[in-house]
């Protein structure tokens, strides 16, 4: 198990619920991080890239690809992983899903991504195409923490996992979920980066939580700008998030108006993450649904400013 990192320590002994931190610069920046999903059509390509332009000049500790419900993007995540290592500054991270694959399919896939130069892989079960109850693939991985153990016999991977401030939909109880987010951090993940939420006493009483169940390896929080709130809620119910009240008061009303939607999307997000800043968090990860402009103001707002072009 990883040695307590520092932001760990000062959740130990800070106190909670901190006042937001002023804006005069002497904050540090944040690490950050950015997730994308691969492209399914030539123009969500070009999107995608314009996403990934505008973004990489805040130099992200790592940026992830999506892997669909059974491997269903397998070609296209490894088609940009391996571009943005031939192309860009950015350190990249291919997702790999189990469910609906055998060990050696799974491990051909693994071993692609090494020999592309792909170092790090957000380990995950994954969800099952079409819904349903999730059954093991009879010669796969049964669940992510044997995934991370296979992974780590492959080649000496980071690997990020899951974890759930609010469960997840499937756990038995909190207990169980959080047992078996041990068991992926003991079979050898690095991190752990958690489901969004909309509220900063949800992850830093999940945070509680972990500490007391002697989890010490970084949880780096999930941030999903919302400017789609009817979109948001159909995410939710299906990942397990609750949305609160106070934030659909928020959008309320402004179903046809797409630009003040972005503006309290930017306030709403930024107020999080902030928050979280004041309680001793330094790290955060960023679900960017291709769509970089609220990210890069959040970012801005956080002090995580552009680098100069070179030249």
């Amino acid at each position: 198990m990883n040695d307590t990192p520092a932001p760990l320590e000062r959740w130990l002994t800070g106190p909670r619920f901190s006042a937001l931190p002023a804006r005069d610069g002497s904050q540090p920046a944040p690490a950050l991080s950015f997730e994308f999903f691969p492209p399914r059509t030539e123009a969500l390509e070009q999107q995608l890239w314009a996403c990934i332009r505008r973004l990489e000049p805040l130099a992200p500790r790592f940026v992830s690809v999506t892997y669909g419900a059974g491997g269903s993007t397998q070609e296209r995540t490894h088609a940009t992983v391996a571009r943005i290592v031939r192309e860009t500054s950015l350190t990249p991270a291919a997702h790999l899903t189990c469910v609906g694959a055998s060990r050696g399919e799974v491990d051909d896939v693994a071993r692609a991504y090494w020999d592309a130069g792909i170092r790090h892989i957000v380990a995950l079960r994954g969800d099952v195409p079409g819904g349903g109850a999730y059954q093991p693939h009879p010669q796969g991985y049964a669940y992510a923490a044997d995934l991370v153990a296979g992974l780590k016999r492959i080649a000496d991977f980071e690997i990020s996992v899951a974890a759930y401030p609010e469960m997840h939909p499937a756990a038995a109880s909190p207990q169980a979920d959080l047992d078996n987010l041990r068991r992926k951090l003991d079979a050898g993940a690095n991190r752990a980066i958690t489901q969004y939420f909309f509220e900063a006493e949800t992850y830093l009483r999940f945070i509680d939580r972990c500490l007391a169940a002697g989890i010490t390896a970084p949880i780096v929080p999930g941030i999903m700008p919302v400017s789609n709130f009817a979109q948001a809620v159909k995410f939710s119910a299906m990942c397990g998030a609750r949305v609160p009240a106070w934030l659909g008061h928020l959008f309320a009303g402004l179903e046809e108006d797409a630009e003040t939607r972005r503006m309290v999307a930017v306030v709403v997000a930024a107020e999080l993450v902030r928050l979280l800043q004041a309680n001793g968090v330094d790290e955060f990860h960023f679900y960017t649904l291709n769509r970089p402009d609220l990210v890069y103001a959040i970012a801005h707002i956080l002090g995580a400013h552009a680098r100069p072009a070179a030249g």
